[in-house]
């Protein structure tokens, strides 16, 4: 029995939160690791639709859910999100939601921050949801973050309030931007505390609890390693690193705890906000996939660049994020195309190149290089077995997995969570 880590291997919104919720049936715990609340799963539970940005996924399912220490946490999104899901019916309590003591707090003036260097960089802006998760995240690493324990501690908390405010108010001030005073920031603080202190507790000690007695857990990554700030399209790319060796740190259990890592890639290519994007299409069949596939970001509502599926950087995602196998979805949205085009390699500057470079000039000279494949005009959608596949689906799938150099696990054939394909139980290996 193993526990399992799912990570996204494009840009995001591969699906994460069907495949999380059919394995959180599985599981005993699911832990969120890292990011913050500029990410989202959509999750559909017969005629109810779950939008989930801070809360772990298991919760849906009735299991304990966990925000490690790895995750920055926007309270009064959190609290929001909690009073929405316990509207749909969902328990949401201490007993049922354990949030690290050590996690990092996101505040009004991370917001503000995030918000006014966007604007200020004009042209060149790197597509951040302003929700401030990387100067929380800057924090963090320059030592002035507030965490959870803090609030327990007005003693603490005042001189750090000092240290922080000193920082921030400088940059809104030589942005242009209205700063911020401690007693706001008090007040904040003061309102969110009885809510939030209740569910603070020690979480690698009772993960390590759970793993000596057997019970399963789940980890979920938030965003993709092409999102992740070392191996991603940097600087387009989120504030937190999100392979999966980042579950093990960013929730306090042994890195031999991550267990089966299942990456998570739709069937073709997207992705939100700004950055290199070597398959976009802008013609009528980019259109048409994000009609099918509805997609839309699940947080900011934005509409997806849509793409062919690029093998190159999902074979780089599987390599950096240690995969051991794929869960393809929405292999449904490609029904009926004439042709499937893969990208198998690049040109850049004239020189073909079999990996994506790291110089964002380079990533954004670079041009795909295609294999064609026939496509299929029979339907894929709810299949729930191979028998029920065309046969030239199959034939994709299989050359996806000689392409990236890792067999797809798993297939989602429509959003509803029991119309999948599983061909190798992750917990079971």
């Amino acid at each position: 029995m193993s526990n399992v880590t799912v990570i996204g291997t494009q840009w995001g919104d591969e699906g994460k939160g069907k495949i999380v919720d059919w394995l959180a049936s599985r599981a005993d715990i699911v832990v969120r690791f890292q990011g913050g609340h500029n990410a989202g799963h959509t999750l559909v539970v017969g005629d109810q639709v779950y939008k989930l940005s801070l809360l772990p996924s298991g919760l849906v399912r009735g299991k304990i859910g966990v925000i490690g220490n790895g995750v920055v946490v926007d309270p009064k999104a959190l609290m929001t999100e909690i009073d929405r899901v316990t509207g749909q019916g969902l328990v949401v309590t201490p007993e049922t939601l354990w949030i690290a003591e050590n996690a990092p707090l996101i505040l009004p003036v991370h917001g503000a921050l995030d918000r006014a260097r966007e604007a200020a960089r004009g042209e060149h802006k790197i597509g951040t949801t302003g929700r401030g998760i990387g100067p929380a995240y800057e924090d963090k690493v320059a030592r002035r973050a507030i965490r959870i324990c803090d609030l327990a501690e007005p003693e603490t908390l005042d001189w750090k309030l000092d240290e922080l405010l000193l920082h921030h108010n400088t940059l809104l001030a030589g942005l242009g931007a209205e700063t911020f005073t401690k007693e706001q920031l008090k007040d904040f603080l003061t309102e969110i505390t009885p809510r939030l202190l209740p569910f603070s507790c020690q979480v690698w000690d009772r993960l390590d609890e759970a793993r000596r007695a057997g019970r399963r857990i789940l980890f979920e990554g938030a965003q993709a390693v092409m999102l992740d700030v070392d191996h991603g399209t940097y600087p387009y790319v989120t504030s937190s690193n999100t392979v999966a060796a980042v579950a093990a740190s960013g929730s306090g259990v042994s890195p031999s705890s991550v267990g089966f890592v299942l990456g998570i890639a739709k069937a073709y290519t997207t992705r939100v906000g700004e950055g290199p994007f070597p398959t976009e299409l802008h013609d009528q069949t980019g259109r048409t996939l994000g009609e099918r596939g509805h997609e839309f970001g699940t947080v900011t509502g934005r509409p997806r660049r849509c793409g062919w599926f690029d093998a190159v950087l999902i074979r780089r995602a599987v390599r950096v994020g240690g995969v051991s196998g794929i869960a393809l979805t929405k292999l449904d949205v490609l029904d009926g195309l004439d042709e499937i085009f893969i990208c198998i390699g690049y040109e850049l500057d004239g020189q073909k190149i079999e990996t994506f470079p790291s110089a964002p000039g380079a990533q954004s000279r670079v041009k795909p290089v295609y294999e064609t494949m026939p496509g299929w005009k029979e339907t894929t959608a709810g299949a729930r077995s191979w028998a029920e596949l065309p046969a030239q689906a199959i034939k994709y799938v299989r050359r996806i997995e000689e392409l990236i150099e890792a067999p797809v696990t798993l297939l989602s054939t429509s959003p509803e969570r029991d119309d999948t394909i599983l061909m190798r139980d992750p917990f079971e290996d």
